[in-house]
């Protein structure tokens, strides 16, 4: 009787793990797939922060000189990004302007959204074109792209393996910028400074154009100049002059400066960096739009007066660009 008793308990509990198996199956199953999504990700959280400068930056730098920390960004995560055509050496940018989803999306987006890649920008032409010829060099240099937007200059050059000092005051394009030196891998080489450059170190008022954050400028007057119809925003961001950051032994074979009629007093704050001796002044590229000079109280002649004072004795315009050297 109690052998029978035995093998009666071995059937039963044979019957009941059999038929409990398929729960346990039910239940695991949203833990293994939590799991796999887990180590799926695994790269991305096993990425750590950036929080020191990088390498070919002074450390002696004062903080409110201090490159912005995209990595410690929350919002500098891609959100329309595509890669731009038609430049020899393509790249990828992230667009601040979303337009007025969904009804109007900004034009780009709608590019992106039919699987297109964005329009060859002139500037990013421009500059690789430069680079790779006239501007060549086999120890490489900096780009200083003053005005940098989201990025459509500094990421022309960066991927070409130059190193990059990028300002830019508006916030929104500032995390466009950080999602730029994610998504080409370039954070060794772009250093991006939350600020306005300009002839001394404080801060100024300037205003967002609202759908059209390319065009916002330290004068209100500038800013609306094209898009009178946008919404118009007051904001105050740090200046600081580029002698003030640019390191003297850094050999800067460029600068690109595009800031809606700013461009004097960023010029004026590089005094130091554009009175370097001929072969070692960089090569200077600068929007001369008078319309937009006048609304900052400057004018071309001005400009042109002061580029003269520091050896910049040949100017030539290509389109609303002046390209300046001292040849």
């Amino acid at each position: 009787m109690p052998a029978a008793l035995a093998a009666s308990w071995r059937r039963h509990a044979s019957a009941a793990a059999s038929s409990s198996t398929p729960r346990t199956l039910i239940l695991l199953l949203p833990v293994l797939l939590l799991l796999l999504f887990v180590l799926s990700r695994a790269p991305d959280l096993a990425f750590s922060p950036i929080t020191a400068a990088p390498r070919h930056l002074p450390a002696h730098l004062p903080a409110h000189l201090r490159p912005f920390d995209c990595y410690a960004s929350p919002q500098a995560s891609p959100v329309f990004a595509s890669l731009v055509e038609g430049v020899p050496r393509p790249f990828f940018y992230s667009l601040a302007d979303m337009g007025s989803l969904p009804d109007r999306p900004h034009k780009n987006i709608a590019r992106i959204l039919k699987g297109k890649r964005f329009r060859k920008p002139d500037i990013s032409e421009t500059i690789q074109e430069l680079l790779a010829g006239k501007l060549a060099r086999p120890s490489g240099g900096v780009v200083v792209d003053v005005g940098a937007n989201v990025g459509m200059a500094a990421f022309a050059a960066a991927v070409m393996g130059f190193r990059v000092f990028a300002f830019e005051p508006v916030f929104e394009n500032l995390l466009r910028i950080c999602d730029g030196i994610y998504l080409n891998r370039v954070q060794d080489q772009v250093a991006v400074y939350h600020a306005a450059a300009s002839d001394r170190v404080g801060n100024i008022t300037m205003y967002k154009v609202i759908g059209r954050l390319d065009n916002s400028a330290i004068s209100a007057t500038g800013a609306k100049l094209a898009f009178k119809s946008n919404e118009e925003v007051a904001v105050e961001v740090a200046t600081t002059p580029l002698d003030e950051v640019i390191p003297d032994a850094e050999h800067v074979v460029l600068i690109k400066i595009d800031v809606q009629g700013w461009e004097y007093h960023v010029l004026r704050g590089a005094s130091k960096l554009l009175s370097r001796r001929k072969g070692e002044a960089p090569y200077l590229i600068y929007e001369e739009d008078e319309r937009l000079l006048q609304a900052s109280n400057s004018s071309a002649q001005e400009i042109r007066a002061f580029l003269g004072s520091v050896g910049y004795n040949r100017c030539t315009r290509r389109g609303t660009d002046a390209h300046c050297t001292k040849e």
